[in-house]
C-alpha cells in the first residue's frame, strides 16, 4: 500500500486543503481497502484513486467550517520532508488553494483532475459517476469562479524570492510604513487566520496604506523581537515568526509577476502551524 500512499495523498490534499484531514482520507481509504474482497478489482491503482477522489469530496461537503477569527485559510505544507517531497510538484500553490475555496467539491475535483492530472473527461466521468456533460459543465463553473487562474504549482525559489523577504521583514522590524507601501500593489490584500483559539486584529484588509499599517501594527504588538525565518510554502515565499522552536505567525506571500506583494496569507491558528518545522536556511 506504501506505494500508493503518496499519490493518493496529493489528491486528497489539493480537495480537502488540509494536510492532516487529507492524511486521515488516505488512511480511511486504505484500511477499508485491506478488507475488501479484491476479485472483481481488476486495477488496485485506479480503484484506490476513485475511492480518495469520492471520499475526499465527500469529507469536503460534510465539512462545515468553525467559527473562526478572521478568515478561514487552507493548512501550508513544506515540501521539505521525505513524504511532502514527493507530492511537490502536483500540489497546488497556496493562492490556488485559497481559490479553490470559492468551489463545490465536485467543482474543485474536477477542476484538479484536469488541470493537474491530465485526466479526460471521460475518465473524469467514470471516477466521479457522472456523464461527461456534467464533467464539462462543472469544469467551466469552476473556470469562471477561479477566473482563469492555471494549475501551475511549479514556482521555482529564486534570488527574487529571498530579496522581497529581505526588504518585507526590514520594513516590518523598523516600523517603515512608507517602505511597506512600496513593497505592496495597490489593491494588496491581507487575509489572517486565527483558527477557533487565536484573536486576530483583523479578518480581511484591503490596500497598501491600510494594510502596510495594520502589518506594522501586528508586528509592534505581537512579533517584535521574535526569531524569523525565510521559508516556501505550498510554492510560495514566507516570513515565520518563531517563539523559541514554536510556530507563532507564518505569512505567505504571493507576488505579482512586477515584483511587488499582491496578497498576504497570515496565519496564526496554532492546529495549522504546528506540523511546520523551522528550516535553518532557505
Amino acid at each position: 500500500m506504501q506505494e500508493h500512499y503518496n499519490k493518493l495523498l496529493t489528491y486528497a490534499y489539493n480537495i480537502v486543503g488540509s494536510y492532516e484531514d487529507a492524511r486521515d482520507v488516505v488512511q480511511d481509504v486504505l484500511e477499508k481497502y485491506i478488507t475488501l474482497d479484491k476479485s472483481n478489482i481488476r486495477h488496485e491503482s485506479n480503484f484506490l484513486i476513485k475511492s480518495t477522489v469520492n471520499h475526499a469530496i465527500n469529507f469536503k461537503t460534510r465539512q462545515s467550517k468553525k467559527e473562526v477569527f478572521g478568515e478561514w485559510l487552507p493548512e501550508p505544507v513544506s515540501f521539505e520532508n521525505a513524504d511532502t517531497k514527493l507530492i511537490r510538484d502536483e500540489t497546488a500553490s497556496y493562492t490556488m488553494l485559497v481559490l479553490f475555496e470559492h468551489l463545490s467539491p465536485k467543482e474543485r475535483a474536477v477542476f484538479i483532475l484536469k488541470e493537474a492530472f491530465n485526466y479526460s473527461h471521460a475518465e473524469i466521468a467514470e471516477l466521479l459517476e457522472i456523464n461527461t456533460e456534467n464533467s464539462r459543465q462543472l469544469l467551466s463553473r469552476a473556470n469562471k469562479q477561479l477566473k482563469g487562474a492555471k494549475f501551475s504549482p511549479h514556482n521555482p525559489y529564486s534570488g527574487i524570492h529571498i530579496e522581497i523577504l529581505e526588504k518585507y521583514q526590514a520594513a516590518l522590524a523598523q516600523a517603515d510604513i512608507q517602505e511597506l507601501e512600496h513593497l505592496l500593489v495597490s489593491d494588496i490584500k491581507l487575509n489572517a487566520d486565527g483558527g477557533t483559539k487565536v484573536q486576530v486584529v483583523k479578518g480581511i484588509e484591503v490596500g497598501k496604506t491600510a494594510t502596510a499599517t495594520l502589518l506594522v501594527y501586528v508586528q509592534q504588538q505581537f512579533l517584535l523581537g521574535k526569531e524569523f525565518t525565510f521559508q516556501f510554502f505550498n510554492h510560495q515565499p514566507a516570513i515565520c515568526f518563531w517563539d523559541n522552536d514554536k510556530l507563532h505567525n507564518c505569512q505567505i506571500l504571493q507576488l505579482h509577476n512586477n515584483g511587488l506583494i499582491e496578497e498576504i496569507y497570515s496565519i496564526v491558528d496554532p492546529e495549522k502551524l504546528k506540523n511546520l518545522t523551522r528550516l535553518s536556511h532557505l
